[in-house]
């Protein structure tokens, strides 16, 4: 079957080809100059004190929670509905994830009803999903993490570039998403709105929190290649635990090209999730999350709910035979295997299991078109009305 409309797509061209290429006559090709100026440009545009080029974002996760001293005999609440990466990102500091259910089908981020209700005494942190871009209610929750002296860990994977507007956040609002919390995590893989194919960074103004993080990303060394090869050090020390979570400078010389390129393509990504918002709703057997919030949001991913979900496997196909890419965000953490083994008690998760059985994820990308998008929204009347 002839793919004529891709999931995802990436805005890469001449200048990025120019970049690397940059790079590798350098000859300078982990942790150097380009790191460190995409860092300051993170920086300067999220108006932050602190970014921290990582290898990817799951490491920029596991980085926050050890920075913030979560560790074995913790609890850190975070919603089930997210990516395992999440998750896993607790396992590694050995601490025990809550799951924490979602609004519901209008709204897929992180309840804070069913979040304060779980909190106990050994809760440590809260890591907030900001799902398909669009900003979990702040206000809420870091009201209770303060009354509860709990750290907030911000995954803005999907909400590069989101801007707090919507009423839950008010307290926050005009700041970017990732901000708010003591720490911030975004991701750089190829299907991202900023991407590098691999890549992460951490962003924060705990001045002590991104010097944890500095060290651990290179092994606890007080010292980087860098500054050995150009004669700022003859000797280092290791003064902390430290992982391999470099990031190297091919990653930043193409993170800095996409970063000036990161506006254009969220406001593209915003029009066409504009054209799918009027010619969709309202259309029997489907529903579309996050209603009217069009203004907030990074638009990462296009999220529609089938009205049961065992219709998903046969609507996939359909779009398929199409020739239209579709993908599921996400199937529950608490879910997998790995997870119901280790933690069989935490099964009741009721609107997100309802909502991961039947949500469908259409195309969206900066470099999709108009007549893209309507061939899409044809495709998807066309499945419905045969179901009906």
């Amino acid at each position: 079957m002839t793919i004529r409309h891709l999931l995802s797509d990436v805005d890469m061209g001449k200048e990025e080809a120019l970049a690397v290429a940059e790079v590798i006559r350098s000859k300078w090709l982990s942790l150097g100059p380009r790191t460190a100026e995409f860092e300051h440009c993170f920086a300067q545009a999220f108006s932050v004190k602190h970014a921290v080029a990582l290898s990817n974002c799951t490491a920029a996760l596991h980085l926050a929670l050890m920075g913030l001293d979560v560790g074995p005999g913790d609890e850190v609440l975070l919603p089930s509905y997210t990516f395992v990466a999440t998750a896993n990102a607790v396992l590694y500091q050995g601490a025990t994830p809550v799951f924490v259910d979602i609004m519901g089908e209008d709204d897929l981020n992180l309840a804070a009803d069913d979040l304060e209700s779980k909190i106990s005494t050994r809760s440590k942190a809260i890591i907030v999903v900001h799902l398909a871009g669009f900003p979990a209610g702040m206000d809420r929750i870091m009201t209770l993490a303060q009354k509860n002296g709990l750290s907030v860990v911000e995954d803005a994977c999907h909400a590069i570039g989101a801007t707090f507007g919507d009423p839950a956040n008010k307290r926050f609002s005009g700041r970017k998403a990732g901000t708010v919390g003591d720490a911030g995590c975004f991701s750089f893989f190829a299907n991202k709105n900023l991407v590098t194919g691999e890549g992460g960074m951490l962003v924060t103004d705990d001045e002590a929190l991104a010097s944890r993080v500095r060290l651990a990303r290179s092994h606890g060394m007080t010292k980087s290649s860098w500054d050995k090869a150009h004669g700022r050090a003859y000797g280092y020390d290791v003064v902390q635990l430290g992982y391999n979570y470099r990031c190297t400078e091919l990653t930043s010389a193409l993170g800095l090209i996409q970063l000036s390129k990161l506006p254009h393509g969220n406001a593209a990504r915003k029009r066409f999730a504009t054209s799918y918002r009027e010619r969709l709703t309202g259309l029997p057997g489907i529903s579309i999350p996050f209603e009217g919030r069009l203004e907030d949001s990074a638009h990462h991913i296009f999220p529609i709910l089938l009205e049961k979900s065992g219709e998903r496997p046969r609507f996939r196909e359909s779009l398929d035979a199409q020739g239209i890419q579709s993908s599921v965000h996400y199937p529950p953490v608490h879910e997998f295997s790995h997870y119901l083994e280790k933690f069989p008690n935490q099964r009741h998760l009721d609107r997100t299991e309802d909502v991961a059985a039947r949500e469908v994820t259409l195309p969206l990308h900066p470099l999709l078109t108009e007549r893209g998008v309507q061939d899409v929204c044809a495709a998807v009347e066309e499945t419905v009305s045969a179901a009906l």
